[in-house]
């Protein structure tokens, strides 16, 4: 297994995941959970995986300095077209995790890891390297593809031939990530490399379990209304879609 890029896929990539509200919900919950945490002052960001340039964007506007790192040249080349529309500087780097850490950059106060994990052969490399690039007292924001809800998504439409075989990998080049991330196991690794979780949400806690045809009947804006106010739910916040971790420096 290798680690999966989109330089094939940018385009189909954008208009499916940020063209509906599923995009809406995961930008909206990201936003809310950075908003309730980061200080306020200009702080240096690097996006790892940056995509599209979303977040940092969102980011940028705010008055902090962004630093954009991607292996997709097709999804670099976009997220340069937006800020340029937007008349917003940033530094914009075309490479792989690996390129960008042994670059050994000065640490920055916050490091956005955004559905990045579980496309990599091996995700815990990536959160042992991490940590120099953060200042001992930034934020590491993580949001990954959580195999719960796959495994609760895939029981609701009784496909247990599918479970039995734990077949949770999406097909090679597709845009199903390569595997889901059980959120006991990354929280075990986190804390062995020296991260404590210190907040938690779900993305898309209940959007993607309903039928379409009472999802259809509902305004985008109450959908995100509504996952907003469950992410944090005890119980259904860790069954989202994708969950967001906001991760620091252990004691």
């Amino acid at each position: 297994m290798q680690d999966q890029h989109f330089d094939d896929l940018a385009v189909r990539f954008a208009r499916k995941i940020y063209g509906n509200n599923k995009g809406a919900i995961r930008l909206a919950v990201l936003q809310a959970d950075l908003q309730e945490v980061l200080p306020q002052r200009p702080l240096r960001v690097l996006d790892i995986g940056a995509g599209l340039g979303h977040m940092a964007l969102w980011l940028a506007r705010q008055g902090h300095q962004v630093t954009l790192a991607e292996p997709s040249a097709p999804m670099l080349a976009a997220a340069r077209s937006s800020f340029a529309e937007a008349g917003i500087k940033a530094q914009f780097i075309q490479c792989d995790w690996q390129q960008l850490v042994a670059s050994k950059p000065e640490p920055y106060d916050l490091v956005l890891c955004h559905a990045v994990l579980e496309w990599l052969a091996e995700p815990a490399a990536l959160l042992a390297a991490l940590k120099p690039v953060l200042k001992a007292d930034g934020w590491l924001s993580l949001a990954f593809y959580n195999k719960d809800a796959l495994v609760l998504h895939n029981l609701i439409k009784g496909n247990l031939r599918k479970l039995a075989k734990e077949h949770f990998a999406g097909d090679q080049g597709g845009l199903t990530p390569q595997q889901p991330l059980d959120p006991r196991e990354l929280e075990q690794l986190l804390v062995g490399h020296g991260w404590q979780v210190d907040q938690r949400s779900g993305i898309r806690v209940f959007h993607d379990y309903m039928q379409p045809r009472f999802r259809d009947k509902i305004a985008d804006n109450e959908l995100v209304a509504t996952e907003l106010l469950y992410r944090k739910h005890p119980t259904l916040g860790p069954l989202g879609r994708y969950l967001h971790w906001l991760c620091r420096h252990s004691a």
